[in-house]
């Protein structure tokens, strides 16, 4: 069987980091530093690319799941279903508790599937109003936004939650089920932070020339709104629950089409679903370069490096799996690609120190999820952008917004590897 060296493996790494970091595209940055990591790592080229070939065709259950997600999201999104969600939870939660209005709209669209871009640039507007009204700064309403689609993100049926269920074989409705627990901690921790950035008057003030109001029109009830995707999320459960299952490639499809029917939009259904594949193509490329790169480490010898690591400084096995979702989250800015490239290329050595697969799962998907927003990522942009925010302001913020990843990694590393639940 072909091996890279560890080095090599290593090699890859970093010029992938280093690729991304300098503005390239992240799926090129993958494939470039898989490509000169495994003619280093002392393989042939023809071998390499071999490798890098059966990386990404392995991705092709996830890829297709997730542009089944695409269907829903697009829904969601362009019948105003994710307008009329967000802006019901701060209607009903009042003024008096607008911060933890803002909190929940954007921690219940990233639940429900609502990608964190997305998701930001939906509940921004209304923000926006808000802090005009109340006085908060960019960076309060910043990290309300941020926090809440970090702690989302860990329950969603997401795609990093789609490639940990495919990659650990168990059902994506156990990896949200594992998530919810971190998710509440997360969701805590943002409403404590964000009124501590309050407290010490963090940011610049939301100016009048920069309000954004949301926009008059027809748009559909809440319960036209919400049923689709708790639809979605009824047939995915049907498995843990009574060992029916309905893969998630026809259930959230079935979700995104009773959002169209129910909000009055069937004859776009169609065009809907087209922009949610657009929405995710972005996903989709950097999903097979990851493929590619982990391809090649995959098969190099770094895994039993790592294995020989864990024994020299006598840490316990299942702090591998939080610590490779840090550092892929981390080094790629994508909790997609750090959640994907964790359970690809370490999955198989953390299991083999006894972590159990939903184990392995939560923990690694909690940890992609805390440093993904650093500045070679899409999402510090997206997010960034939707409030008008400078790089500077947003720069400042970052310790504070990746304090709530760190709460849902410990929270998740105690329950599911020092105490070890399982279900």
């Amino acid at each position: 069987m072909v091996s890279v060296s560890t080095i090599g493996a290593l090699i890859a790494l970093v010029i992938a980091i280093a690729v991304i970091v300098m503005g390239a595209p992240p799926a090129y940055g993958m494939i470039l530093g898989a490509l000169i990591g495994g003619i280093v790592g002392g393989i042939s080229a023809k071998e390499t690319v071999t490798l890098m070939f059966n990386g990404a065709g392995g991705m092709s259950p996830t890829l297709l799941r997730i542009m089944a997600a695409g269907v829903l999201a697009g829904s969601l999104i362009n019948s105003g279903a994710a307008d009329v969600i967000a802006e019901n939870i701060v209607e009903k939660l009042g003024e008096a508790n607008s911060l933890v209005a803002i909190i929940a709209s954007i921690f219940i669209l990233t639940a429900i599937g609502v990608f964190a871009d997305v998701a930001c640039l939906t509940v921004a507007p209304i923000a926006m109003v808000i802090a005009q009204k109340t006085k908060y700064s960019k960076s309060v309403i910043m990290m309300a936004m941020c926090g809440g689609t970090h702690a989302g993100n860990v329950m969603s049926p997401n795609p990093q939650a789609i490639a940990l269920s495919d990659y650990f074989q168990i059902p994506l409705t156990t990896v949200m089920l594992g998530g919810i627990i971190p998710a509440i901690f997360g969701f805590i921790t943002t409403i404590f932070i964000t009124k501590l950035v309050h407290k010490i008057g963090m940011g610049s003030e939301v100016c009048l020339a920069e309000e954004s109001s949301i926009e008059e029109r027809c748009k559909p009830n809440l319960f036209s709104s919400i049923t689709g995707p708790i639809v979605s999320i009824i047939l995915l459960a049907l498995r843990p629950l009574i060992g029916l299952e309905i893969d998630p490639l026809i259930a959230l499809p079935i979700g995104g089409l009773i959002t169209c029917i129910l909000c009055g939009d069937i004859k776009k259904f169609v065009t809907f679903s087209t922009k949610g594949l657009n929405m995710m193509s972005g996903v989709i490329l950097l999903l097979l370069g990851t493929g590619a790169l982990s391809g090649i480490i995959a098969n190099s010898g770094l895994k039993d490096s790592l294995i020989n690591l864990v024994d020299i400084l006598g840490l316990s096995g299942y702090l591998l799996a939080p610590i490779t979702g840090l550092t892929m989250g981390a080094a790629t800015a994508s909790a997609t690609a750090g959640s994907t490239v964790g359970s690809q290329v370490f999955g198989e050595t953390i299991l083999s120190f006894g972590v159990k697969p939903l184990q392995a799962a939560v923990m690694i998907h909690a940890g992609s999820n805390t440093l993904d927003g650093l500045p070679h990522g899409s999402f510090f942009h997206t997010s960034a952008g939707s409030v008008s925010m400078n790089i500077k302001e947003k720069l400042k913020l970052l310790p504070f917004e990746f304090s709530v990843g760190l709460i849902m990694t410990i929270v998740s590393t105690i329950i599911y590897g020092l105490i070890g639940i399982n279900f």
